[in-house]
């Protein structure tokens, strides 16, 4: 755990969590087991385009929220990295499609031309599914230490998260609503629990699973994540509309131009913030019986809110 080495609050508490030394540790150790897993071989072409994709940066919260759940709930960085990094494989062959003409049709991601724009939309579809495909074949292969029967929960987990019934299932109402004036907050809270929030869970809860985590502790963990997952997603809405393409790193105003019911458009700016910090804040009191312990955590769920791109 990263903390401050000398402040002390006033009334005795534990140093204040350093989350900005947390999170350039924990991106580095990511980075370096991204870099490993993905060696180029034959034909070439496909593998410099899932690693074109992949190691394009970005804030890699995913896999940090499962090596942090993981830890919290007894295991080690070691076991949870291969699911770590196989949800960070999972996440970007979603980037890759979602950026295709036929979805969002967008130039630009983590401020650098989009995969299709670079590769061709055929090869950026190939390596979406090559992503898929090596995810789960790297949890299975590379896991160490954890229990068949935990392992198995663990890829059921994946699955689920991306299919019909997490992200994909999301993805298709998105696209069915675009245009439509009459989409309501019920709709709109279906395609985001699953189009964003689904993976999101998976992160945390796949990390719990694998640390052989109690059933009470997982039903924590998953209200923490399902509530963050929808903070996240109302603070994308949010920067869609207030931040510049430059500090996105992609295209500004899409929900817009597409037309898409939001959570401003439904709620307005200030209701929108309003109601994501009180997820947050509902998040982080899921974490109440762990102590500090959570810190992490908890400084990752603030994080989701004060973020700005």
């Amino acid at each position: 755990m990263v903390v401050t080495d000398a402040r002390q609050s006033p009334t005795g508490e534990s140093p204040t969590f350093d989350l900005s030394a947390y999170l350039k540790q924990r991106q580095a150790l990511v980075e370096a087991a991204l870099d490993r897993a993905f060696p180029v071989t034959y034909p070439e072409k496909i593998y410099e385009s899932m690693r074109y994709s992949l190691l394009a940066g970005g804030k890699r919260l995913r896999p940090i929220l499962c090596l942090a759940t993981c830890e919290l709930t007894g295991g080690t960085i070691e076991m949870a990295m291969p699911t770590a990094i196989a949800l960070e494989m999972i996440h970007t062959m979603s980037l890759i499609h979602d950026d295709l003409p036929a979805m969002d049709n967008d130039d630009y991601r983590r401020g650098r031309l989009t995969n299709h724009k670079v590769y061709g939309e055929d090869i950026a579809i190939l390596a979406g599914d090559g992503l898929l495909a090596y995810a789960f074949e790297h949890v299975a292969e590379e896991t160490k230490n954890v229990p068949a029967e935990q392992l198995l929960k663990v890829i059921a987990r994946l699955g689920r998260a991306v299919g019909a019934a997490g992200l994909v299932g999301g993805q298709v109402v998105d696209l069915e609503c675009e245009g439509r004036t009459d989409t309501t907050l019920e709709t709109l809270h279906f395609i985001h629990t699953h189009k964003t929030g689904a993976l999101l869970e998976a992160c945390v809860v796949c990390g719990g699973i694998l640390a052989g985590a109690s059933a009470a502790d997982l039903q924590r963990l998953t209200r923490y994540a399902q509530n963050i997952g929808l903070a996240f997603q109302i603070v994308d809405d949010i920067l869609d509309i207030t931040a510049t393409g430059d500090e996105l790193g992609k295209t500004a105003g899409k929900d817009i131009q597409a037309q898409k019911a939001t959570y401003p458009s439904l709620w307005g700016l200030e209701e929108s913030r309003k109601q994501a910090k009180q997820l947050v804040e509902d998040a982080k009191a899921e974490l109440a019986p762990f102590g500090e312990k959570a810190q992490p955590l908890q400084a990752l769920a603030d994080y989701i809110t004060s973020r700005t791109h």
